[in-house]
């Protein structure tokens, strides 16, 4: 496998968060690469519809992804996993495809009719709804969580 990477619609902006998620992303790396890749809020999106909102972010967030990539939308109408299921679903997709693994975040509205039909996959971390930052934090943390089962690693309490 070629990697993890998190892509993310627009910056992080709160340095505690960013401490966590860099904390998260340094113990992932004793059991795969990762990268972040933020991609620049639109310009001038507060004039946009949301529709063309999503339009932009989603050229953005195709240009960004290769065509070999296995891609993972977070999406608040995704599948939901138990910490258990999340790790043996990554499992799987190590063994299926030795491809980088995409985990992508999209802005504030979701993402265009055209991602959700090239990315069919979808996980929703909670029904409960998070703000941005925070849902990074979380996708990192499960990632790494996800490996440390695949590991035996003590972390995880069941």
């Amino acid at each position: 496998m070629q990697g993890i990477t998190f892509l993310f619609v627009g910056k992080s902006d709160d340095p505690h968060i960013i401490a966590l998620i860099e904390e998260y992303r340094k113990r992932l790396s004793r059991f795969v690469p990762s990268e972040i890749v933020e991609l620049p809020d639109p310009k001038n999106r507060r004039k946009w519809s949301e529709a063309e909102q999503k339009s932009e972010e989603g050229k953005m967030i195709l240009s960004a992804i290769g065509q070999q990539d296995a891609v993972v939308l977070l999406d608040e109408k995704g599948k939901e996993y138990t910490s258990i299921e999340f790790s043996r679903q990554i499992e799987r997709q190590q063994m299926i495809t030795p491809r980088r693994l995409v985990f992508v975040i999209g802005g504030p509205y979701g993402f265009s009719d055209e991602i959700y039909k090239a990315f069919p996959q979808r996980i929703s971390l909670s029904r409960l709804t998070f703000n941005h930052q925070m849902v990074r934090l979380f996708l990192v943390e499960q990632i790494y969580r996800a490996y440390t089962i695949m590991h035996n690693h003590p972390y995880h309490h069941e």
